[in-house]
């Protein structure tokens, strides 16, 4: 990652990341290699389930810890709450757009890791994010999509994200 990459995320999503450090590191892990130490004492290590798997969730657990060490050491919290210009859709905002069909949809820009297509979330830095970025309401949005050309209209701009 370059110098001047930043990870932005919301209050809650920096605890979900370190919750997830923590299981992984400090309870998952030492159990994993308790079972990888058992069953390597067991012989033939070429045809031991419990040695095979335990050994390739390990580099999984690893894999996932090196890179939430490196979302935990770049995460700059911005807080939707104390956003200053609340008339301009920045990180953190919860937007409602009416699209061309007249269909209005209602999302919530917040960092990387915390996007949930399900729960409306989605990442700061994805194409429709960075077409809304600095818009106001009233502001029609045009934008690249994988079918086209899109046209949105910014209905309502929000800085509450549920806790």
């Amino acid at each position: 990652m370059n110098k001047e990459y930043k990870n932005y995320v919301t209050p809650k999503g920096l605890l979900l990341l370190q919750d997830e450090y923590r299981e992984l590191r400090y309870n998952e892990r030492p159990k994993i290699v308790d079972v990888v130490s058992w069953a390597a004492k067991n012989g033939d290590r070429s045809e031991n389930g419990d040695y095979i798997y335990g050994k390739r969730r390990l580099r999984e657990i690893d894999r996932r810890l090196r890179y939430l060490t490196k979302q935990l050491e770049t995460a700059v919290v911005v807080d939707p709450k104390q956003q200053q210009s609340l008339t301009q859709v920045f990180f953190g905002a919860t937007i409602i757009y009416q699209k061309s069909d007249g269909l209005s949809v209602t999302i919530k820009l917040v960092g990387i890791d915390e996007a949930d297509l399900t729960n409306d979330k989605i990442s700061w830095n994805s194409p429709i994010a960075k077409a809304l970025m600095k818009s106001s309401v009233g502001d029609i949005i045009k934008f690249n999509t994988p079918n086209g050309s899109e046209k949105i209209e910014v209905l309502a701009i929000n800085y509450i994200l549920e806790s």
